[in-house]
């Protein structure tokens, strides 16, 4: 069974997902965001925290 067909058969059962970015300090969703804006949302790279030693 193809991804397409998949989809279509689960269509009903999918609901949009709302995507919310924290920016200036708040959190906003990104689908409110200009065009400049959501092109600059797309190219960010995800900041992951390494565990630290502590001695």
């Amino acid at each position: 069974m193809s991804n397409q067909e998949i989809l279509k058969q689960l269509e009903a059962k999918r609901s949009k997902c709302i995507v919310y970015t924290r920016v200036m300090g708040y959190h906003r969703p990104v689908e409110s965001f200009n065009i400049g804006k959501k092109g600059e949302h797309g190219e960010r790279k995800q900041f992951i925290e390494s565990a630290r030693c502590v001695a």
